[in-house]
């Protein structure tokens, strides 16, 4: 009986462990490649709408923003009117660094 016990207590423990790392929020690590935003292309470009696809890279690349910015070579295009459009419309903030 004691030992049922310390099953029981064992197996409720793992499951309120597993309920906390279930319910908390993890955060995925990035890549940050600007080859990642090719997706974008066409829309940074043209007046085109972007992509699901496009929007769902620039989300993934935000942390990534300031870094390319940051880069002289990156700058002009990812501070050029249609990367801010691309952003704007996908949702995301353009960033302030």
């Amino acid at each position: 009986m004691h030992m049922m016990k310390k099953v029981c207590g064992f197996a409720i423990v793992v499951m309120a462990a597993l309920f906390l790392v279930e319910m908390s929020p993890m955060a995925e690590a990035v890549t940050c490649s600007p080859v990642e935003l090719s997706p974008c292309l066409g829309a940074i470009t043209s007046s085109s709408p972007p992509s699901t696809t496009c929007c769902q890279k620039v989300r993934e690349q935000r942390p990534c923003l300031c870094g390319y910015l940051k880069n002289p070579s990156l700058r002009p295009y990812v501070n050029s009117p249609g990367s801010r459009r691309v952003a704007s419309s996908c949702g995301v903030p353009f960033p302030t660094c």
